[in-house]
């Protein structure tokens, strides 16, 4: 029986995807039993070609366009019929061990949402790229360790939210808190989806020994680009308004407003301020529009605490880059 669900999305990721689909699918003899399956979002770059041709193992649902990576990613945790799917980007290389490394690991926390890989720069693998999510009381997301030393994240640990471009998701925890939020399109679904876990009372984990080297930005072609900047700006908004209950957002109000403006200030800098206060208004826009859902989330108060702490805790961990 298999127990793992390889999950690719791929929009035009040709060059990429030949090289990740080899790492994946050359993965220690003890690994449990796990299959791949490509979700495409509708490229034209020849990438359903290189698929049949080179990689006929390889299960494949081809969407006619581009619904972006929540959608493209729901549909293939849909498909799944195993106890855990594993999210990966197709601009990654992961290591020899990394499958086994992450399913160990949420295999022996049954409380356990999701556990987080050990992301590192493709060109400067010494380097973090990610080692999972962070989410504090100014409205920051950021991920753990960027730009940092490898040797200095080689601890197991608790985080806020798993990268949802290498993950391992438990599947019936899905069956309570929802799929991915389509809304978001792309950019800090992977941060709604562990703040949700956690208000149902599950929590996330970093696993280094999964390690995974990351291109980044393949898709959206930059770090920094106008069509990132407003969605992530409008996610940004939209994650606070649908997961914290109205007193939480009027304690929070003051860190909310600086953190906001900041992040303006560090946009203006940049050519894009606009950018970023249209990616706000948006935001508000897309939380009126699927405001329904809202009711829909649990929030019991204990675990609302629960997550106000780490909101706190992490500004300090941002200050100090850890």
């Amino acid at each position: 029986m298999k127990e793992v669900t390889v999950i690719i999305p791929n929009y035009n990721g040709i060059k990429f995807l030949k090289e990740c689909l080899e790492a994946v699918l050359h993965q220690d003899e003890n690994t449990p039993e796990y299959q791949v399956l490509v979700v495409d979002n509708g490229s034209k770059d020849g990438s359903l070609e290189l698929m049949r041709l080179r990689f006929p193992q390889v299960n494949m649902i081809a969407l006619p366009e581009n619904t972006g990576f929540c959608h493209a990613v729901n549909v293939g945790i849909r498909a799944a019929d195993t106890p855990y799917v594993l999210l990966l980007n197709n601009d990654t290389k992961v290591d020899f061990y990394f499958i086994k490394a992450l399913y160990k690991a949420i295999e022996d926390r049954p409380r356990v949402f999701s556990v987080s890989g050990k992301m590192l720069m493709w060109d400067r693998p010494e380097l973090v790229d990610d080692a999972g999510d962070r989410y504090c009381v100014l409205g920051w997301a950021y991920a753990r360790g960027k730009g940092r030393p490898a040797q200095n994240y080689e601890k197991p640990s608790e985080i806020f939210s798993a990268c949802g471009g290498a993950a391992i998701y438990r599947k019936s925890i899905f069956d309570q808190i929802g799929l991915f939020d389509e809304a978001h399109f792309a950019y800090l679904e992977d941060l709604d989806i562990g703040y949700r876990a956690r208000l149902w009372g599950y929590r996330n984990y970093y696993e280094p020994s999964a390690k995974v080297i990351h291109y980044g930005s393949a898709t959206s072609g930059s770090r920094y680009n106008e069509w990132k900047t407003s969605l992530a700006a409008a996610n940004s908004v939209y994650v606070i308004l649908k997961n914290m209950p109205f007193w939480q957002i009027l304690w929070n109000m003051p860190f909310l407003f600086l953190g906001f403006f900041l992040k303006f200030l560090f946009f203006c800098k940049k050519g894009m301020g606009m950018i970023y206060m249209k990616g706000l208004r948006d935001g508000f826009q897309k939380s009126a529009a699927n405001s329904r859902s809202f009711k829909k989330r649990k929030r019991d108060w204990k675990n609302c605490l629960a997550v106000q702490w780490q909101l706190y805790v992490n500004v300090f961990r941002i200050l100090k880059k850890y």
